[in-house]
C-alpha cells in the first residue's frame, strides 16, 4: 500500500462525512434556526457514544492495534456531563435517553471495544479528529448563538485542555494511522468501518431532525 494510511482513509471517507456534516438537522443547528433544547439533546447523544467509546478504552491499551490510539487527553466523557448538568440540571441522568440510531451507533464501538480492536480505531478516528477539527466550529456557533461562555460550560465538549497544540497533535494522531498495525486487508475493513461510523453518525442526525424539524 503505497498511499499513506492516514490519507487513504480520509480520502474513502469523504463522501460519508460529507453527507454527515451536511445533514439538516446539523445545517439548521449551525445556522441559529434551532433551539438550545435541540443542542442539548444532541450532546445527550453524544454521550451515550463516548462512553461506549471510553469505557473501552482501559481494556484496550496494551493492544498493539488500538493501544497507541488510547490517549486520556482525547476523553471527553466527563466534558460532557459537565455540559449536561449545564444544560439540563444537576437531574440530568433521570432524563436521558438514546434515540435508536444512537444506541445502535453506541452498541456497536462498544462491540467493536470488545472483540475487533481495529474497528474501534475507525470508531476512535472518526470521533476525536472531527472532535479537534469541525467540532470547533460548533464550539463557536453554539457560543454566538446560544450565549456560552467562550470554551465553558455547555461547550466543555468542544475544549481540549491538556492538548496545546491541535494542529501538532493531528499531525501526531496520523502518523499513528499510517503506522497502525494491520495489514492492507485488515486497513482495508478500517476503512470500511469509518465508512459505517458516519452512517450511524447521520442515521443519528435523521433522527435528531425528526424530533426537531425546522421552524423557521
Amino acid at each position: 500500500m503505497t498511499t499513506p494510511f492516514s490519507t487513504l482513509i480520509r480520502t474513502a471517507s469523504h463522501q460519508q462525512h460529507t453527507e454527515a456534516e451536511s445533514s439538516g438537522f446539523m445545517t439548521d443547528l449551525l445556522g441559529g434556526r434551532l433551539g438550545v433544547d435541540a443542542y442539548a439533546r444532541y450532546t445527550e447523544q453524544l454521550w451515550f457514544v463516548y462512553r461506549a467509546l471510553e469505557e473501552g478504552a482501559e481494556a484496550l491499551r496494551t493492544d498493539l492495534v488500538a493501544g497507541p490510539f488510547i490517549r486520556p487527553e482525547l476523553f471527553r466523557t466527563a466534558a460532557l456531563e459537565q455540559d449536561l448538568a449545564h444544560l439540563r440540571g444537576p437531574g440530568w441522568r433521570a432524563g436521558v435517553s438514546p434515540l435508536p440510531a444512537t444506541t445502535a451507533y453506541a452498541d456497536r464501538v462498544a462491540s467493536c471495544a470488545r472483540e475487533w480492536p481495529a474497528g474501534y480505531v475507525a470508531h476512535h478516528y472518526t470521533r476525536y479528529l472531527g472532535d479537534l477539527s469541525g467540532g470547533q466550529i460548533i464550539r463557536d456557533r453554539a457560543e454566538r448563538t446560544w450565549g456560552f461562555a467562550r470554551k465553558g460550560d455547555g461547550v466543555r465538549f468542544y475544549v481540549f485542555d491538556d492538548i496545546a497544540n491541535p494542529a501538532a497533535f493531528k499531525r501526531g494522531y496520523r502518523e499513528l494511522l499510517d503506522a497502525v498495525h494491520a495489514d492492507d486487508l485488515e486497513k482495508q475493513r478500517i476503512v470500511d468501518e469509518c465508512k459505517r461510523a458516519f452512517d450511524y453518525n447521520g442515521a443519528m442526525f435523521r433522527e435528531l431532525a425528526d424530533e426537531f424539524p425546522m421552524s423557521a
